[in-house]
């Protein structure tokens, strides 16, 4: 990943990449327009301002005279309020097309982020989904609003006092003129060094922020392992590595602004001797002279924010192309046009053409790979579940256990073969179809921030509170709501934080059971249950699963007897499969399997 982004950051301009930025530009190009217009206003007042000085200077200085004074005095402040007035609209219209446009680009991520394919979430890490949702959102955000600014101030500024030098007195405009290729080349080269460093100072920041979250987190697995010095250790040479970067960059820009000074002095040097001369000798008045100087003091400063903001442009494309690579990510899963015209897509559902789901789910002479895989986990494989049936999945962890329950709930499709649901191929159904008739319990199930309630009822969003208790208790999630401070209103924290993982899985069984749907799957949904809590839930799964199709995955086998089919899973492949009492009969793999287990446990109970 840091040798992806270093390739990123380290590519050549390129209007392709910024041309993706486009259609976010659109809806604010009468901002964007405004934005460029006040800047040549703000721009020709800047310049105007020394040839005010010079007329003041030649008109009543010189002279010693006031006459006629007040009018330049209004003039003055006409200049003064329409510098702030539109200083004022400007910096309005900048922050709302930063915000805005981040804004926009940020929900777009976020929209493209939920039709995504759970394969993408599984090989994506969670930090690089949040930079590129937040921090890289705003830093084009920023760029595209501020950067117009700099450049179109910078570039309007720099030509208009050009051509008022040359009109005013060529012989030493063409100082400046021959000073600012120079000047720019050295901004340039500091810049693009200045650059560099603040790219690594920033990549190590992310390094040590994810350390120090590691060492937080990890803190009592540091301690129980004994590796606090390593810990010290690792963080204390990233700190340095840090700590040299920023150094640098800063010595750099230490001596980058005396340079610049030093340049700005030597041209201000060198109009005063020629321009002194010319005074003296008649060929220029002081007011011209008073107002070159101001001119060649001012000029500078416009040229290194050109040379930043480009710099800054550059650095911003990796953020786009970060970005664009994103939105540019297709789903795994997607739907056909006539699928979306009919049952709708994520954003615009369309419930009222869903048909009801009954439950028959049939593989028919699948072959599957996973799209990172290279070889086959199901070969033509054939099993007809009728509505109803309670299939359990099983086998040593790793065993390829979930392969079967990502087909069913179409996170992944097959290679070959269909799986039909209700006599249809599912691909001929929308997602959101399936998804709302499944109940999906997990080994690690997430609750959403909030309270106990809303965490429930996400099941079903119109649930009454009789309603959202009443699956409670189904699952006996009821006792351990009683337990908790403030019962339904309790808050579970940031991802159920605040509740133990047997808590947290009762409570989202509640959530699912609340739903109805028609087909359950249960991946080890009671593995952080005590013993006693389990056996009652058993029993109420016994009733909850009735009518349903259903799909266990276990690794305790104590908990699958009752299921009507049971598929033995070894090595990603399945070999075997029957009834509890079928497979016990074989003397097989599963035989193996039950009687370790049951030796296991026998020990624990002595």
């Amino acid at each position: 990943m840091h040798n992806e982004e270093e390739q990123l950051y380290n590519k050549p301009f390129s209007w392709k990449v910024w041309a993706k930025m486009f259609p976010f530009f659109l809806p604010y190009k009468r901002k964007l327009g405004g934005i460029m217009i006040l800047m040549l206003i703000l721009a020709a007042v800047d310049m105007f301002i020394p040839l005010l000085q010079k007329y003041v200077i030649d008109t009543f200085i010189v002279p010693k005279t006031a006459d006629g004074i007040i009018p330049v005095t209004v003039a003055a402040g006409a200049v003064f309020i329409i510098t702030t007035v539109f200083t004022i609209i400007f910096i309005r219209i900048a922050i709302q097309v930063e915000v805005l446009f981040a804004r926009d680009l940020r929900k777009k991520l976020f929209d493209h982020l939920q039709t995504l394919s759970i394969s993408y979430y599984n090989t994506t890490p969670v930090g690089y989904m949040i930079a590129r949702v937040m921090s890289d959102t705003n830093r084009i955000g920023e760029l595209v609003a501020w950067g117009l600014v700099d450049v179109m101030w910078g570039l309007a500024y720099v030509v208009f006092v050009i051509i008022a030098m040359m009109v005013l007195e060529w012989r030493l405009g063409i100082i400046i003129v021959v000073m600012i290729p120079v000047m720019a080349l050295i901004t340039t080269w500091f810049q693009q060094r200045i650059l560099r460093y603040n790219r690594e100072v920033r990549q190590l920041n992310s390094r040590i922020t994810g350390s120090y979250n590691e060492g937080i987190n990890g803190a009592r697995t540091s301690k129980t392992l004994v590796i606090e010095e390593i810990n010290s250790r690792e963080f204390s040479l990233l700190s340095g590595k840090f700590y040299r970067s920023a150094v640098n960059a800063t010595t750099l820009s230490s001596i980058y602004m005396p340079i610049m000074m030093f340049f700005g002095v030597i041209a201000v040097a060198l109009i005063l001797v020629n321009g002194s001369g010319m005074v003296v000798e008649g060929m220029l008045q002081f007011g011209t002279m008073s107002a070159m100087i101001s001119y060649a003091i001012g000029i500078f400063e416009p040229i290194q924010h050109l040379t930043r903001t480009f710099a800054n442009v550059v650095a911003t494309q990796a953020n786009i192309e970060r970005v664009s690579s994103l939105l540019e990510t297709k789903p795994l899963i997607t739907e056909s046009p006539e699928v979306i015209e009919k049952y709708g897509d994520s954003f615009d559902a369309k419930p009222e053409n869903w048909e009801p789901l009954h439950g028959d789910i049939k593989f028919d002479d699948i072959t599957f790979m996973y799209p990172d895989g290279n070889e086959n986990v199901l070969e033509h494989f054939n099993l007809d579940v009728p509505a109803g049936t309670t299939v359990a999945i099983v086998g040593e962890t790793g065993a390829g256990k979930s392969t079967l329950v990502n087909l069913v709930c179409r996170f992944f499709e097959p290679t070959k073969g269909k799986v039909l649901i209700d006599g249809r191929d599912y691909r001929e159904r929308s997602q959101l179809w399936l998804h709302s008739n499944i109940g999906y319990v997990l080994q690690s199930p997430h609750l959403f921030s909030g309270n106990v309630r809303e965490n429930i009822r996400y099941g079903r969003l119109g649930a009454s509170d009789e309603d959202i208790m009443r699956a409670a208790k189904l699952v006996c999630a009821d006792k351990v709501i009683e337990k908790l401070e403030q019962g339904l209103d309790t808050d579970v924290g940031e991802g159920g934080d605040r509740l133990s993982t047997g808590e947290k899985q009762l409570i989202s069984f509640a959530r699912a059971v609340l739903a109805d749907p028609r087909i359950f799957v249960l991946d080890e949904a009671t593995s952080s249950i005590d013993t006693q809590t389990e056996a009652l839930i058993q029993n109420a799964i016994s009733n909850i699963l009735e009518g349903r199709t259903s799909f266990l995955i276990a690794h305790r086998l104590s908990t699958i007897k009752m299921a009507d089919l049971i598929l033995v899973v070894r090595d990603g492949k399945i070999i075997e499969r029957g009834t509890h009492r079928d497979l016990l009969a074989k003397g097989g793999y599963y035989r193996q399997l039950y009687t370790m287990q049951f030796e296991t446990e026998s020990k624990k109970n002595i």
